[in-house]
């Protein structure tokens, strides 16, 4: 990254402190403010138009926190957390955030912090793009972001009903839509809370909450009949789960 400009995107739902950053990186040299994003829905949006080479990003803003946004942005530019909570600073670096400031920061921090994101450009190669993508997966989710070109749904956990496997998408049912997500299926189901949601077959994991019962349609074929008369095929292996779960075993 040494001679080129940086693209630094800042993202705050304070109006001061994006004016703040953008008067600090206005000082630095070879830096370029990519844009301005007042909460986590223009971020994604703009991260797609601008590309910027790094995220300024705040955690607490409403609808999306930063790391949902980061999330939904996948891990191509590199992060600076900026917040003035000290908590979260230990989940920031397991999903490799450059760095983590304490607001209010000051100009010499942020320097710092750029340089920092400079020589992680550089040195960037497919490691830690996997780990990345897996430390957000384990984390355990009360809801399931699904961006659909410019719109973000945010859909609770409680609301999916059901989800099929479709290659490398899962296609979501919550609520009497259908979603699709760039995920594997067993990615979505490390994330979701074992206790509710259940891997029927192979390309089928549902919500518990949703299910009516289970019937045997021939020997050794059983379905899952949902609350809404919705049907899906439930697997030998499946079926021990499901049994597991629900304290039949």
């Amino acid at each position: 990254m040494t001679g080129r400009v940086l693209r630094v995107l800042v993202v705050d739902d304070e109006a001061l402190a994006r004016q703040v950053a953008v008067e600090y990186l206005g000082r630095c040299a070879d830096v370029e403010v990519a844009g301005e994003c007042a909460n986590g829905y223009e971020a994604v949006k703009a991260v797609s138009d601008a590309m910027p080479d790094v995220l300024l990003l705040d955690v607490q803003m409403p609808k999306l926190s930063g790391f949902d946004v980061l999330e939904l942005v996948g891990p191509g530019p590199a992060v600076i957390f900026a917040t003035a909570h000290d908590e979260f600073a230990l989940k920031a670096f397991e999903v490799h955030a450059v760095d983590y400031l304490l607001k209010p920061y000051s100009e010499a921090r942020l320097v710092a912090a750029l340089d920092r994101a400079r020589e992680r450009l550089a040195a960037r190669a497919a490691q830690p793009a996997d780990q990345l993508r897996t430390a957000l997966r384990a984390v355990r989710i009360t809801r399931v972001l699904v961006r659909d070109g410019a719109k973000v749904f945010v859909v609770p956990v409680d609301a999916v009903e059901h989800v099929q496997a479709q290659d490398d998408y899962v296609l979501i049912h919550a609520q009497g839509r259908n979603l699709l997500k760039e995920q594997p299926i067993s990615s979505l189901e490390a994330q979701l809370d074992p206790d509710r949601f259940v891997r029927i077959h192979r390309s089928w994991l549902i919500n518990l909450a949703h299910l009516d019962r289970v019937e045997l349609e021939a020997k050794d074929r059983r379905v899952a009949i949902l609350r809404d008369g919705t049907r899906l095929p439930v697997s030998r292996t499946g079926h021990q789960r499901l049994q597991a779960a629900l304290g039949q075993g």
